[in-house]
């Protein structure tokens, strides 16, 4: 969400796959240290080093310098504006998403 791309993109399945277990990720030049930090925390392959698999938890994630400034307490009783909300027409309003291609049902 930060880059406005996932971290990991490809046409096929496969190649995100080989993207994922190689561990190596890519960040835009305006990320910064804190940023990249707590990505490459998340994003790691091994999960005995992973933020939110460790032992405490997602205290990791919650703790890292990243979110120095955020207001947990505010944020879990929903007190929080968001800074972005998308136009919505209604219920079924996909506007917002990357239109695909349908594909033939195989079976």
């Amino acid at each position: 969400m930060a880059a406005g791309y996932p971290p990991f993109f490809a046409d096929q399945p496969i190649q995100i796959y080989e993207k994922i277990v190689s561990g190596k990720v890519r960040f835009p030049s305006h990320f910064g240290s804190d940023l990249k930090d707590l990505l490459r925390n998340l994003l790691q392959v091994d999960l005995t080093k992973r933020y939110g698999n460790l032992k405490a938890g997602v205290n990791d994630i919650k703790g890292h310098k990243w979110f120095a400034s955020t207001d947990w307490i505010s944020v879990f009783q929903k007190k929080i504006e968001a800074p972005f909300i998308p136009r919505c027409k209604g219920p079924g309003d996909t506007s917002n998403f990357d239109d695909y291609e349908e594909e033939a049902l195989r079976i």
